[in-house]
């Protein structure tokens, strides 16, 4: 196993996640965390694994100095022909995380969306998330969710599969490889890391049934997922999690 790359998954990416409810609840969770805690000044912000840009044009579109790191070429066209059209600029690397350089300046806000889960060893980019903030600033960390997967599948009855405990991802499609235990997670952040806040993301959204979800009003959803998001149980169950973080002092 290798890390995952999009450069052939750009089109179904766009389509699947961010062509409905899904991307939308995704992003109304990630802006109102960041919201809650990003002081009101402009700030310098790396997004490593930026896709197509959509949290990064967010940003922008506040005042904030992006820089967008994505090793997929058709992602990064895609956020570029994002900017372009919002008429906003921004810093490009068309690198992996592993390529990223020594910044002169530490950034005020990593964003590290959906990337753990495509790596082959995910713990070994977390000196890189350090490295690249400054001392008081913000990981903004998403990653997809093992706890929900399982729970998921359990209610469609698929046994046979979680007594082989395979969860991950085959073929081309977009399921990670790799689906995270969050007390793992958790534990590889310890030693260098605070956990400020925690959300989930769509935490009964893909739970309902497919007939539900066509019928449902589409700002009522994003409402009551962005209500229920830091629920003790519910929040758990997200398709994925926001943590944001911050580095330990010392």
């Amino acid at each position: 196993m290798s890390d995952t790359f999009f450069d052939d998954r750009a089109t179904r990416f766009a389509a699947n996640i961010y062509g409905g409810t899904k991307g939308a609840i995704r992003l109304a969770v990630l802006q109102a965390d960041l919201a809650e805690v990003l002081p009101q000044r402009p700030l310098r912000v790396l997004d490593i694994g930026a896709g197509l840009g959509h949290m990064s044009l967010w940003l922008a579109r506040q005042g904030h100095a992006v820089t967008l790191a994505e090793p997929s070429a058709p992602m990064l066209a895609g956020a570029q022909e994002a900017f372009a059209a919002a008429g906003l600029s921004a810093d490009w690397l068309a690198l992996p995380w592993q390529e990223l350089p020594r910044f002169a300046e530490p950034f005020d806000l990593v964003l590290c969306h959906a990337v753990l889960e495509w790596l082959e060893t995910p713990t070994a980019i977390l000196p890189t998330l350090h490295r690249c903030l400054a001392p008081d600033g913000w990981l903004s960390l998403a990653f997809y969710n093992r706890d929900a997967l399982i729970y998921r599948n359990l209610l469609k009855g698929h046994f046979r599969k979680l007594k082989r405990g395979h969860y991950a991802g085959e073929g081309r499609g977009l399921t990670p490889q790799q689906p995270l235990d969050p007390r793992e997670v958790e534990t590889w952040l310890a030693p260098e890391w605070q956990i400020q806040a925690r959300s989930g993301v769509r935490v009964f959204h893909d739970y309902m049934p497919t007939d539900f979800q066509s019928r449902a009003d589409g700002e009522e959803l994003v409402a009551m997922e962005l209500a229920q998001r830091r629920h003790p149980v519910f929040a758990g169950l997200g398709r994925y999690l926001h943590w944001l973080c911050q580095a330990k002092a010392g």
